[in-house]
């Protein structure tokens, strides 16, 4: 056996090989049974597929990379819970595609801001946070007001959501043009933020 071990150790090709092969099996162990797991995940109640117009906003909150200094999940720690609401369960992102988990805040976890402030403060908080909150070290977002939504986008990313599960309808994904139409990536936006948290009102939040 040590003459193996020895052999391994001076062959740095065959240590190569060996590590990757621990490697890969200590990786499928652990991530195969998760994609199981996520096939079993069931929407929470009340949790439908974004509206054209929410879908929209979220594309732009992405593009814009909100996500860097927001994060979308409030844990089971009670401190967390009694400044955010109720914490975060995996059935309230089923449609998200990528999912906004995550632990990274530079500003405030966004998970239950929907209906906390009215559509006009998120306007001017977009336009320039520091009219509303002084202390903000977020940039502005001015330019959302004039950029229009793309509702033939917008309708093109609702049928590749549904090929891969989210269970638009084709009636949704037609309508979807003229629901963003005239709309400004601004509208979009807030549309976005005032939906996040509300299939979990009844649990607290």
């Amino acid at each position: 056996m040590s003459n193996m071990h020895e052999k391994i150790e001076k062959n740095v090709g065959l240590m190569a090989v060996l590590i990757a092969v621990v490697v890969a099996i200590g990786g499928l162990a652990e991530i195969v049974p998760l994609m199981y797991q996520a096939e079993a995940i069931q929407p929470s109640p009340g949790v439908k597929p974004y509206p054209a117009l929410q879908l929209a906003g979220r594309d732009v909150y992405l593009r814009e990379g909100c996500y860097n200094c927001h994060s979308q999940m409030i844990r089971t720690l009670r401190f967390e819970t009694e400044r955010y609401g109720h914490y975060s369960e995996a059935g309230e992102s089923v449609y998200d595609h990528p999912f906004q988990w995550g632990s990274k805040r530079t500003g405030p976890d966004l998970a239950r801001v929907g209906g906390k402030y009215s559509d006009d403060w998120h306007r001017v908080h977009l336009n320039n946070p520091r009219d509303v909150v002084p202390e903000s070290n977020m940039p502005a977002f001015s330019w959302l007001t004039k950029a229009k939504v793309d509702g033939a986008e917008i309708a093109a990313h609702m049928k590749g959501l549904q090929r891969i599960g989210v269970p638009y309808t084709d009636g949704e994904i037609a309508d979807a043009a003229a629901d963003v139409a005239g709309k400004t990536e601004q509208d979009a936006v807030v549309a976005y933020l005032q939906g996040l948290g509300k299939a979990a009102a009844s649990k607290g939040n």
